[in-house]
């Protein structure tokens, strides 16, 4: 009886081990979320899009990322947080943060910025709406990766459920503030869009970088797919309205920038809705039955956190686009 139990764990050991370089192809959520904001400035065309786009696809990956590797242990309550790679993330979604306020004062000083000097900086971050609402983001980041980093040196005495609720807070503001602030229930409609888009995607991609059994997929998957759909009907029903009401119609998602770039994350949704919907059907029963190797799972799981990677370059493009 012993020996089939050690043959088990050397499979568990060995799949793990190929799933360290499997896991290597996450860094490619980078270069495909920047290709969706290249697409996204493409169909653009003669509509202004703001300078920081990139960054801000940047600093949405973050921050999803940080929701996600938070919430894993509400997902099953033996995990433990991973404070190492949610202080890494943290500290890189504060840095697209501060980054993004750069860009954004320089544009409205027109200036290049390189050439934005500490006072124009100052005025901006203390006279303009933009700024004092970017100086909310850039504290509410900062306070999770210094929190993070405190997790990480004393374990025992943080919780991740205070960087889950810090990183939802401020995840939700830029949407709260945003155009679709001026629209009845338009806060609400880009909060609760925002914030199930993190999720959603968050939670997929801390899956693959932290899971590393098949024992532990069996008992992952089936919960976050019981949480992604609901999930992924909220991302698309609130884009739809935000982006119906924005344009005002339907012929302009065809004829303006706008609703084109609004028109191909529609398209994208719609290709990871039937994934989602095919999987749960393959890939979730065989992974809850064990009858699925972790390398297999984790292989599913990047085809998807990069088409989702491509979703977030067009939405983020489309949050900076006139």
């Amino acid at each position: 009886m012993n020996r089939p139990d050690r043959t088990d764990r050397r499979r568990e050991r060995g799949t793990a081990g190929g799933s360290s370089s499997l896991r290597w192809l996450l860094l490619l959520v980078i270069p495909v979320a920047l290709g969706g904001a290249a697409l996204a400035w493409a169909l653009a065309a003669d509509d202004p899009v703001q300078a920081e786009a990139p960054v801000r696809v940047l600093a949405d990956c973050a921050g999803a990322t940080v929701l996600g590797l938070a919430g894993l242990p509400r997902l099953w309550d033996r995990l433990v947080p991973r404070w190492r790679p949610l202080t890494v993330l943290a500290a890189v979604w504060a840095g697209m943060e501060f980054a993004m306020l750069v860009l954004e004062a320089a544009e409205v000083q027109g200036v290049p910025a390189r050439r934005l000097s500490a006072a124009r900086f100052g005025d901006y971050l203390t006279h303009v709406s933009g700024g004092q609402i970017g100086i909310a983001l850039l504290i509410g980041s900062v306070s999770v990766a210094a929190y993070s980093a405190f997790g990480f040196r004393q374990p025992d005495r943080a919780t991740a459920d205070l960087v889950l609720v810090f990183t939802a807070v401020t995840l939700a503001l830029r949407p709260i503030t945003g155009h679709m602030s001026q629209q009845s229930f338009g806060s609400v409609l880009a909060a609760v869009h925002a914030l199930a888009a993190a999720a959603w995607f968050g939670m997929l991609l801390a899956l693959a970088l932290t899971v590393r059994t098949r024992g532990e997929w069996a008992v992952l998957l089936p919960r976050y797919s019981n949480w992604a759909l609901p999930l992924v009907v909220t991302v698309a029903v609130t884009g739809i309205v935000n982006g119906l009401v924005r344009i005002g119609g339907v012929s302009p998602l065809v004829t303006s920038g706008y609703g084109r770039i609004l028109l191909a994350k529609t398209i994208l949704v719609t290709v990871l809705l039937a994934l989602g919907w095919w999987w749960r059907r393959g890939w979730v029963p065989k992974v809850a039955d064990h009858r699925m190797a972790a390398d297999d799972s984790l292989r599913r799981a990047i085809v998807e956190v990069l088409v989702m990677a491509s979703v977030f370059g067009l939405a983020a493009t489309l949050a900076v686009t006139a």
